[in-house]
């Protein structure tokens, strides 16, 4: 199956999810995800408003506050079209609508960390597959943004795929660019590679 035709068939699978399946699904991967960290020392990390039935990363926003852990949400780059920044993000933090209509915080240059200086970056995903491989919406910019980390090996940021557990499928057509992720959450399941 195509890439494109893969990603139709899972955004229409995560569509499809009712708001009680959502929730649950929030919830579940909120303890997951800190079950992964529990031993962890976290300052920062990066996540994501989810968007277009991803799932919701508000309780994990709000429990990374709680644990007084910065939270840093992804800005388009204003110069470097096709790559992020990773921004400030807290409860006042004024917001605006990207060229994709999705929220991110008002650019700030203050408020900018480096990828380097997260802890953990946590991505959105479309499918995942047995062997940690990543689909994402197709726009490539996480690709880009990490591209350096990857070419580079470095182990800071952990970078850590969210998803729901129908987006699993067995393998994945990959292009050169890919990398696999070594850390993907489910509400179901934390795979490591």
């Amino acid at each position: 199956m195509e890439r494109q035709n893969i990603r139709k068939l899972m955004r229409e699978r995560r569509a499809q999810l009712s708001e009680i399946e959502q929730l649950e699904a929030a919830k579940k991967i909120n303890v997951n995800i800190f079950q992964h960290f529990k031993n962890a020392k976290i300052r920062r990390v990066g996540i994501y408003l989810s968007n277009d039935s991803e799932i919701d990363t508000s309780l994990i926003i709000e429990e990374l506050w709680r644990k007084n852990i910065k939270v840093y949400l992804p800005v388009l780059h204003p110069f470097c079209h096709g790559y992020l920044l990773f921004q400030r993000y807290e409860k006042n933090s004024p917001m605006t609508s990207n060229r994709y209509g999705i929220l991110e915080p008002k650019l700030n240059c203050s408020q900018v960390c480096l990828v380097e200086d997260l802890d953990v970056l946590c991505t959105p995903l479309v499918a995942f597959d047995q062997q940690g491989n990543r689909l994402g919406m197709g726009g490539g910019y996480y690709d880009r943004t990490l591209a350096k980390y990857y070419r580079e090996q470095r182990t800071k940021p952990e970078i850590i795929g969210l998803a729901h557990d129908c987006q699993h499928i067995d393998q994945l057509p990959i292009e050169s660019w890919d990398v696999p992720l070594k850390t993907i959450v489910t509400p179901k399941k934390c795979y490591l590679w």
